[in-house]
């Protein structure tokens, strides 16, 4: 059973809490810089798709899981980043800026919809980001100049510094990169005022806002990241799909990147990173088992989007605290052995999600 002893104030705040931590991240950290050594091209592919998903999911999971605004319309910031992305790279703008200026038009779009937005909550602001959606996909179509409309848009593989990325293990490390670097960036933003009072928004509005947190101001800078994040991610998906349309960004992606945050574990990083490597790799498997089925039931239109909404209910009503917070159940079980009570998570009661998530 390990004890920790806390001497200093700065061990609240740390990234690692102990040597443990370290060793078993360095260690993850080697084994996905290695896969695509010991992986064919089908599998490097498909971990790329799932990075990119995770990068999606960490930009909802800032204004869902830590901020507490139920969004339905985060496909949409995509499809700006996306297209936004393609149409300066069709203007000659090297990879290395447009992809940070898609990045920053999707945070701006995202700043302009989340000012009158910031009064809205529950049901009324999920209905609000699904419109938002539904309005940037009749943009995309209609706006035939920039985005192609129904008949798409191809998009050129990214060149660094006049290199061309044409490999797939290439373009694996840009995405790996850049998802490592979003996730130190939230990391430290929890960790500083703003964090704090997202996570104080997300646990009561009323009691944060007689605290002095200002919530309207917090929830517009959420959804600022949020959508910024989100948007970088759709810029990374456009090269990954090589061809834009319309339905690419649909509200199925939305309930995809709803899907992974929840069934990962709300309120934390590694949900949504586990969000996607789950979801990610069931989609395949879909996929595979559309050939395995009988013609009647793997034809069937609504088969992928069906199968996800069952996950996601299922996981609501049987596991809401995702396949991270059953992990952390169950590293506490070892941790706490022989000590360990039949009834422990049961006799214990917390009134925050704060406290949950700990």
């Amino acid at each position: 059973m390990r004890v920790l002893f806390k001497t200093d104030y700065n061990q609240d705040i740390k990234f690692a809490k102990h040597s443990g931590y370290v060793f078993w991240y360095a260690l993850l950290l080697a084994a996905v810089f290695l896969a695509p050594a010991v992986l064919d091209t089908y599998w490097v592919n498909e971990l790329t798709r799932v990075l990119i998903y995770a990068l999606a999911g960490l930009g909802l999971m800032v204004v869902t899981g830590f901020t507490g605004q139920v969004s339905l319309g985060h496909a949409a910031f995509m499809a700006i980043g996306a297209y936004t992305h393609a149409f300066l790279l069709t203007q000659g703008v090297p990879f290395i800026f447009s992809l940070p200026i898609a990045a920053l038009t999707s945070g701006v779009v995202g700043l302009m919809i989340a000012i009158p937005a910031s009064r809205m909550t529950g049901l009324y602001l999920t209905i609000a980001s699904l419109a938002f959606a539904i309005v940037v996909e009749d943009v995309v179509i209609h706006w035939e100049s920039v985005t192609g409309g129904n008949r798409g848009m191809v998009v050129d593989p990214p060149a660094l510094f006049g290199y061309e990325i044409f490999e797939a293990w290439e373009y694996y490390y840009v995405v790996l990169v850049l998802l490592i670097m979003a996730i130190a960036l939230v990391l430290n933003i929890l960790r500083s005022p703003l964090g704090r009072s997202m996570l104080a928004v997300r646990d009561s509005e009323v009691s944060a806002q007689s605290l002095g947190i200002r919530v309207a101001r917090t929830k517009v800078l959420a959804f600022l990241l949020s959508a910024m994040i989100t948007g970088l991610a759709g810029g990374l998906f456009a090269h990954f799909i090589q061809f834009l349309s319309p339905e690419t960004f649909g509200i199925l992606l939305s309930i995809q990147l709803l899907l992974m945050i929840v069934v990962g574990g709300l309120g934390t990083v590694h949900g949504a990173i586990f969000g996607a490597f789950l979801i990610g790799l069931l989609e395949a498997s879909i996929s595979i088992l559309k050939d395995l089925l009988p013609p009647a039931i793997g034809t069937q239109p609504g088969l992928e989007p069906g199968l996800f909404g069952l996950i996601l209910v299922l996981f609501i009503i049987f596991g809401p605290e995702g396949v991270y917070g059953r992990w952390v159940k169950f590293r506490t079980v070892l941790e706490s052995f022989p000590f360990y009570r039949r009834n422990t998570f049961k006799r214990q009661r917390s009134y925050l999600k704060t406290e949950r998530m700990r």
